[in-house]
Formats: C-alpha cells, structure tokens, sequence
C-alpha cells in the first residue's frame, strides 16, 4: 500500500515537471536581421553619443592649451602642455565676476517668476471655470508661434516709456524708464507663454475632487491653489524652473539690447568681448565657455530626480 502511494506520487511529481518544462517559455535565437539591426543600433548610438560629446571635450581641451599649442594643435583632444593661464585671464582681462552674478540674477529671478505666474495662469485655464477660458489659452499658444525678434522694438520702447522710472516723467518720457536694469530682463518674460502652457497640462494631471472639497469648506481660490495644488505639482515646477534658468542664463541678444553698461553686462555678453575684428583670443574664450556651463550643469544634477518624476507624473495621466 505504501509502496503504491509513492509510486503515485512520484509519477505525480515526474508528471508536474514536466508539464512545467514544457510550458515554460523557451529563448529564441535571435536571426540574422535582428542581430544585425541590434549592432546598427549600437553603433548609431555610438556615434550620435561621439558627435554630442566631441565639441564639449575639444572645448575643455582648448581651455587647457597655451596660445601657440591652440593653433598648431587644434585638433588634439590632449593638450600636450596642459596651462590654467585661460582661466586665470578670463577674470583678469574682462570683470567676468561681475558678469557671473549678473546672469545668476537675471536666471533665478526669471525661473523665479516664471515658476509663480506661470503656475498661477496654468492653475487658472486648468482647473476654473470662467467664460472666455479657451479663448485665453488659444492667445498664449498662438503667442508660442510668433518670434521673439517680431517683439523686441515694441518691447523696448514700453521698458523705456514706463512712468516713473529711470527719471521719466508722469507720461513716461525724458529718461529710459526701466533700460538698463534687471528689471528690463525679468519683466518681458516673468510670465511667458511656455510656463503657463506647461503648468496648465500639469495641473490638469491633478484632481479636481481635491479643490472642490477645499471649496466646500470655505477655502479661498488662492488658498486652495498656494496649500493645495501648489505643492503636489514640485515636480512640473522644477521642470519649469530648469527651463526657465536656462534660457535666461543663456540668453544673449535681448541683454545685449537692454543692458547698455558694463557692470550689468552678462556672462554671455561678456564672452563676446573675447571676439573682436582682428582676432579671437580662443583660451579665454573657451575657459569662459567651460565656466559660464557650470551653473546649469549643476542645476540639471541637483534637479534631474524631479525631472524624471515630472515626465513619469505627466506620462501615467
């Protein structure tokens, strides 16, 4: 008897293995085409990866080299008498100090109002319901089609007519009005259309039941935005402040325009000064390029966490 309960169930257990056996999933080999598309890929990627990278390394590189190595030896990528003379130049010659924290005011302040108002106006079309919604949305992405060169003289000549400002008068004439300060950089773009775009499909992620219980409990509209939805939406914000820092530290013409003196020139505008009709000064030029990408290096390590978030927040609506 006992013999035949262990033969059962080792015939049992033989017959369980084996139907596992054969339902598990067996590895294809891969064919011919498919492997030789995976290495076309690889090298495509390889070489895409090769082409991005090469201009920042020969640019490091360069920023190493003394004068006379740059032009006999412009193409080694390993200077053969690494120097940090271009470095030491770039703050010599030109107040590139000055210019560095200029571009940080002008790039916080701009990713600091661009973050505020833009949250606000994409709070407002995402998540309340006014007459003349759509068409307001529709002004600021048609405003997205249109260049900026196009609003640059209107711009100006408003900066320059603003009352009070500058020594102008009551009517805005007899001085330049807000020309030649940081507010002349801030203010055109505080709430750009980009921002209020961007948050207005972010908000829209969020629920609405929050707001609306937040309502029947006697919050205000602003409360309910600034408790609320404020917070749950860090990680569009940090996205959009990236964005923001960016094109302003790496904005070049519009200061240019705007800012008419030396003490509130930018770190773009004073690279320029490397570059003249005669010749360019390439060490310096490119060791004020290596030291002008910091900043927005280092903002991209500290935030990419709430960029990832932000894209997988957005990507699981």
């Amino acid at each position: 008897m006992t013999n035949t309960l262990n033969g059962n169930r080792t015939i049992e257990t033989v017959l369980a293995a084996g139907a596992a056996r054969t339902l598990r999933p067996t590895a294809r080999k891969k064919t011919t085409r498919q492997r030789t598309a995976a290495v076309a890929w690889y090298i495509g990627v390889v070489l895409i990866s090769i082409i991005t990278i090469a201009p920042l390394v020969w640019t490091i590189s360069t920023s190493l080299k003394p004068a006379s190595e740059i032009l006999s030896g412009a193409l080694n990528l390993i200077p053969a008498n690494p120097t940090l003379e271009n470095y030491l130049q770039v703050f010599e010659e030109v107040p590139f100090g000055r210019y560095f924290v200029n571009s940080l005011v002008l790039g916080i302040g701009g990713a600091a109002t661009n973050i505020f108002f833009g949250a606000l106006g994409g709070y407002a079309l995402a998540k309340l319901r006014f007459r003349g919604r759509t068409a307001v949305f529709a002004v600021f992405l048609s405003s997205l089609m249109i260049p900026g060169i196009i609003t640059m003289i209107p711009s100006f000549l408003i900066l320059r007519s603003i009352p009070f400002a500058g020594g102008n008068d009551v009517f805005g004439q007899g001085g330049l009005g807000l020309i030649n300060t940081y507010w002349a950089v801030i203010i055109p773009g505080a709430a750009g259309a980009f921002a209020v775009f961007f948050m207005k499909q972010f908000f829209e992620t969020l629920p609405d039941e929050l707001g609306e219980a937040a309502r029947i409990d006697g919050a205000s509209e602003f409360r309910i935005f600034a408790i609320i939805y404020f917070p749950l939406a860090k990680a569009g914000l940090a996205v959009l402040g990236i964005i923001s820092f960016q094109a302003g530290w790496n904005n070049f013409l519009w200061p240019l325009i705007v800012l008419n003196s030396q003490d509130m020139m930018t770190v773009q505008v004073g690279l320029a000064s490397f570059v003249n009709n005669y010749e360019t000064a390439y060490g310096p030029l490119m060791a004020g390029t290596v030291v002008a990408s910091l900043p927005v290096l280092l903002v991209f390590l500290f935030a990419q966490r709430y960029i990832i978030e932000g894209v997988a927040h957005v990507g699981s609506k």
